[in-house]
């Protein structure tokens, strides 16, 4: 017996030519799209808009054991912080690695950090996820499912809608990059989930050729780049991979970016007191940037087991900021959310 396929991996014109090789007309297609995406709780079984011919063939197709398989990835465990803002879930996949995916709540809106690899092969130092290494890439239905779950988890609580995503949970989205943007077109047709690409980020360490895939193909994403280091020497004792893909380049690369696009790019700096923090590597970060369409987001470093840096004194943190903004650049300090149930930036790690 074949393994039934991840519904959620098909995008919607893969699904309407499943529909189509049965007999069925477009407009089923939508039908079960939206049943599937936009319904936070969906009961294929049991849906009424579902005309004749749909019914059957979801009974057919989407039974147990048949070609289709309709479940999420479940919820092995949900954490939340005593902000009473943030929640994380633990997802368990088919082949039982898991993941973890964050939800956050703003004034007026919710936002869905989200993971893209179980593991990551990255090996950024203060980070839980590089620190346990890489895995597997997810599946794009495995990335989708996220979105879903916390759809689910917001209209189970009536606390509101879904409006913001962020690929910065586990994981390195451009080491993942074909899985990413179909992922990414899913989540945002507006026939279903219908998060729009301006409200959607994707944020690399690095990956020049995913950056530069990016701007070729005319992505409508966000991009946020980790940089951490405003030097050569001092990025690559943050991150390994700068050996890779050396600072220059990497800045050529973003440049080549916004030419391309004409959008700005989101750099992201985590803060660790007496490795990056200094005024004088400040300076040095808006020399680098000078001439880039950049926001600058601070992140005091959140802790992790295998790592003995300290976070940034909030002092030194206001003073690295208002140095870039005397040098022009938009600079914010990120919130700190959920550290007490490691779901900060930087401290998603799968255990159970």
């Amino acid at each position: 017996m074949e393994t039934p396929r991840p519904i959620y991996d098909l995008s919607f014109a893969a699904l309407e030519a499943e529909l189509a090789a049965s007999g069925l007309r477009p407009a089923h297609a939508r039908t079960l799209w939206r049943a599937l995406h936009r319904d936070p709780a969906p009961n294929l079984a049991a849906r009424p808009d579902f005309l004749p011919p749909l019914r059957r063939w979801v009974g057919q197709r989407l039974a147990p054991g048949a070609a289709f398989d309709a479940a999420l990835p479940p919820i092995l465990a949900e954490t939340a912080s005593s902000d009473r803002l943030t929640r994380k879930f633990l997802l368990r996949l088919d082949d039982a690695q898991t993941v973890e995916t964050v939800l956050m709540g703003y004034p007026g809106r919710y936002t869905a950090c989200v993971s893209t690899q179980a593991g990551c092969a990255m090996g950024c130092v203060f980070c839980a996820t590089g620190q346990m290494g890489f895995v597997r890439h997810l599946r794009p239905g495995e990335i989708v499912a996220q979105v879903l779950q916390c759809r689910r988890a917001l209209h189970a609580s009536r606390s509101g809608g879904l409006r913001n995503l962020v690929l910065m949970g586990m994981g390195e989205p451009l080491h993942n990059y074909d899985a990413v943007i179909a992922a990414l077109a899913i989540i945002s047709d507006r026939r279903g989930i219908n998060i729009g690409p301006a409200r959607i980020t994707i944020s690399t360490v690095g990956v020049i050729p995913g950056i530069l895939r990016l701007a070729r193909e005319r992505q409508p994403y966000g991009l946020a780049v980790s940089l951490h280091g405003a030097s050569e020497e001092e990025r690559a004792a943050l991150v390994p991979v700068s050996r890779r893909w050396p600072l220059a380049d990497l800045i050529a690369a973003c440049r080549e970016y916004g030419r391309l696009t004409a959008r700005r790019i989101f750099f992201e700096w985590t803060l660790i007191a007496g490795r990056n923090d200094s005024p004088a590597t400040a300076r040095r970060l808006a020399a680098l940037l000078h001439g880039i369409d950049a926001h600058i987001n601070l992140i005091p470093l959140n802790p992790t087991a295998a790592y003995s840096g300290a976070a940034t004194s909030a002092q030194s943190v206001h003073a690295f900021q208002r140095i870039l903004r005397d040098s022009g650049f938009p600079a914010t300090i990120r919130q700190r959310r959920g550290i007490d149930v490691a779901a900060g930036c930087g401290q998603l790690r799968a255990l159970e």
